[in-house]
């Protein structure tokens, strides 16, 4: 990324935290004090929020967790509905592919690994 222009961008975050700072401040209600919380975890926390700019094995949104988790929730919501449901292997596969897939493996090789009883598995940390 440009530096001036992530310059640029810094520094309109940290203004519109503080701005969300000082419109908040004298506002009573829980939900003036959610957002000031809100406004200083931005500024205590940017290194943490900005990190996809300097690191662009960083992802910049949490889509593929998000994902992730939603595919246990339909698990539990198939074994809610049906005991003999074949949602369980379906999910473990899917949980397989996405590993494989944020491991820089593509689907077919790893459904291939997967069907020769070679599974592939992730190295250890």
């Amino acid at each position: 990324m440009d530096p001036a222009a992530l310059a640029t961008c810094i520094h309109r975050y940290r203004s519109a935290a503080l701005i969300g700072i000082s419109q908040t401040r004298d506002r009573p209600g829980a939900l003036a004090r959610k957002h000031r919380a809100l406004a200083r975890r931005l500024l205590a926390r940017q290194d943490d929020y900005l990190r996809f700019t300097q690191d662009f094995a960083v992802p910049a949104d949490d889509n593929g967790t998000e994902r992730d988790i939603r595919m246990a929730k339909l698990r539990q919501r198939y074994r809610a509905a049906c005991a003999f449901s074949p949602a369980p292997a379906s999910s473990a596969l899917r949980s397989y592919l996405s590993t494989a897939a944020k491991h820089g493996r593509g689907f077919f090789g790893a459904l291939v690994m997967l069907a020769e009883g070679q599974p592939w598995i992730p190295a250890p940390a």
